[in-house]
């Protein structure tokens, strides 16, 4: 039985796809990695995303990747399965298969690549939110190409597209999202470094590439934002930020977090090609800046506390 789509609220890791060195899909790694963020207060699991590499694996991947998270977390949060491809087909096919295994909805992002018209992204959202009774989350996403407010407006009459992943900048857009779109529209902030403010003007959830590492220290910014503690909420953003940013000032920012992982005794695994992955000299650089960043702003990171431990 899966969990209702209202249910998908608060801190939820876009979850990043456990590789072995060989790059295959460790199974047991997801496993374990998966229980080590059921143990933390997230609000869901976004799966097969962006985060998750979902365009280096092919689409039996993918589903695997999906039986084997709903086998393991169950209808304890709500999951939902991003089932964005090149063809409609193939989506459809996805989506499918994640009604199957349980999932709560699916998301996706824009067909990309080609230069589709509006009609045609219309199209693409109303088929495959109409292939399936599974709530459709839009993904609006600048490497996608990001869609007007009056598109996600529109999307938002199609009966199963119960909601926007908004990983824009312009929060004033999603103010405007909120009263455009019919009552009870879902609206995702998907920029961390924007959680608090997203939080601020009342979205329903949080999704991130981040919480894989630092959902202990978003729990946080979301507790506060919540007990109207601004100031507090404030400075635990910025401490944020500063993790953020060395994963990104990187140069592989999803390997970069599997380093981290891996450092502290989690099976976070190595990314696929073309991602790059780090020498063990670069490693070392990356953990031992994690540690400052944490140490110097005081935040007492969950990871950190593991590296350690090690």
């Amino acid at each position: 039985m899966s969990r209702d789509i209202k249910d998908f609220k608060g801190v939820i890791p876009a979850v990043i796809s456990v590789f072995d060195k060989d790059e295959n899909l460790d199974e047991q790694g997801t496993r374990e990695f998966l229980r080590y963020l059921m143990s933390m207060d997230i609000g869901g699991l976004y799966v097969t995303g962006s985060t998750g590499e979902t365009w280096m694996m092919t689409a039996e991947e993918r589903m695997r990747q999906v039986e084997i998270v709903m086998e393991e977390v169950g209808d304890r949060v709500p999951v939902v399965v991003h089932v964005g491809a090149m063809s409609t087909r193939e989506a459809i096919r996805l989506a499918k298969h994640a009604e199957q295994f349980g999932a709560a909805g699916v998301s996706s992002v824009p067909p990309f690549y080609f230069k589709y018209n509006a009609d045609q992204i219309f199209n693409y959202y109303k088929d495959v939110a109409e292939a399936t009774s599974l709530p459709m989350i839009v993904y609006n996403i600048p490497l996608a190409g990001m869609m007007t407010v009056d598109q996600i407006i529109r999307l938002s009459g199609i009966e199963n597209v119960k909601g926007v992943k908004y990983t824009g900048t312009a929060l004033f857009e999603v103010m405007q999202i909120k009263d455009g779109c019919k009552p009870g529209f879902l609206v995702y902030g998907g920029c961390d470094e924007l959680g608090s403010s997203n939080i601020s003007i009342g979205v329903d959830g949080i999704i991130g590439s981040f919480y894989n590492v630092i959902a202990d220290h978003y729990i946080r910014i979301w507790n506060a934002v919540k007990a109207s503690d601004i100031p507090l909420a404030t400075k635990l953003q910025y401490q944020a930020v500063h993790v953020i940013f060395a994963g990104i000032n990187s140069g592989s920012m999803m390997a970069c977090m599997k380093v981290w992982l891996r450092a502290a005794g989690l099976p976070g695994g190595w990314s696929r090609r073309p991602f790059s992955n780090f020498t063990e000299e670069e490693e070392k650089a990356l953990v031992a800046q994690l540690v400052a960043i944490d140490e110097e702003d005081g935040i007492g990171l969950d990871l950190v506390k593991r590296i350690k431990a090690q």
